[in-house]
């Protein structure tokens, strides 16, 4: 009997000692997993480089031949890398009222052969000047804001530092639109400041251009960017209206925090 209960105590003792060791051994891979998804959302260190950017244009032997100087950045992240050249790819199409998905160099191709159409049309037309510099204006966690700046030529229609601004999610590996990030049900309160703001913007501009702008302004696909104090919109000289000034609308830290989805503004600001 004495043996039995001797045995029955050992096995029992093992019994808990395997649990209190799997219990141990799931803790241990439960914290091991979280340590991998923690290191995995630490994203690589950018390490931004100036440099030109890497395109062609085609042999001039013309006295007036096209001038493209575009100044770029790389990075460490291969599709940050990308989504600059995308952008910067619109930039140069948007100079051509043009909307097609091509790459850096087919739009560069494309501003080339409006030069030369220009230029064909009579012999003392200029040939197009295109100069563009790239900065990372800001970087808040994931979210990385790009500034474009160029001066342009074109029709003999000179154009300096006109401004572009794009937003993108490294983690998501996405562009973002305004609407992306703002509070669904806070759309109207948003919308009721810009058209504040386009109101007063609109009552400094000269007549014709108060007849041809828009009763109300549309800002979903707008440029847009976040500083250290909170989120904007930007629209450049001619944009809204023909002839219509630059309209920079700035949200106070206040407003943005109201907007903003909750996990964006905490990452953001």
């Amino acid at each position: 009997m004495q043996f039995t209960k001797k045995i029955t105590s050992i096995l029992c003792l093992s019994t808990l000692l395997l649990v209190a060791c799997d219990s141990k051994k799931d803790k241990t891979n439960a914290e091991t997993q979280q340590t991998q998804q923690d290191v995995a959302e630490v994203l690589p260190y950018l390490n931004i480089q100036e440099a030109k950017a890497d395109y062609a244009v085609p042999f001039c032997e013309k006295k007036n031949c096209i001038e493209i100087d575009i100044q770029t950045i790389n990075t460490q992240d291969a599709w940050l890398n990308q989504w600059i050249a995308n952008n910067q790819s619109q930039v140069i199409q948007a100079q051509i009222d043009s909307k097609q998905n091509m790459t850096l160099q087919q739009a560069i191709n494309a501003f080339v052969k409006k030069s030369d159409a220009w230029q064909a049309e009579f012999p003392k037309n200029k040939a197009f000047e295109l100069h563009m510099q790239t900065r990372m204006a800001s970087q808040r966690n994931q979210y990385v804001l790009l500034q474009v700046s160029i001066n342009t030529l074109q029709a003999d229609v000179s154009i300096k530092e006109r401004q572009y601004f794009f937003v993108g999610d490294r983690k998501l590996k996405k562009a973002l639109s305004i609407l992306d990030v703002i509070q669904p049900k806070q759309q109207n309160v948003l919308n009721s400041w810009v058209q504040d703001k386009y109101q007063e913007w609109l009552e400094k501009q000269d007549i014709d251009v108060k007849k041809q702008a828009p009763k109300k302004l549309y800002w979903g696909q707008a440029d847009w960017f976040f500083d250290g104090e909170g989120v904007g919109l930007h629209y450049r000289a001619s944009e809204i209206v023909k002839d219509g000034t630059q309209l920079d609308i700035y949200l106070s830290k206040e407003q943005t925090k109201n907007i903003l989805k909750a996990d964006v503004y905490q990452q953001m600001f």
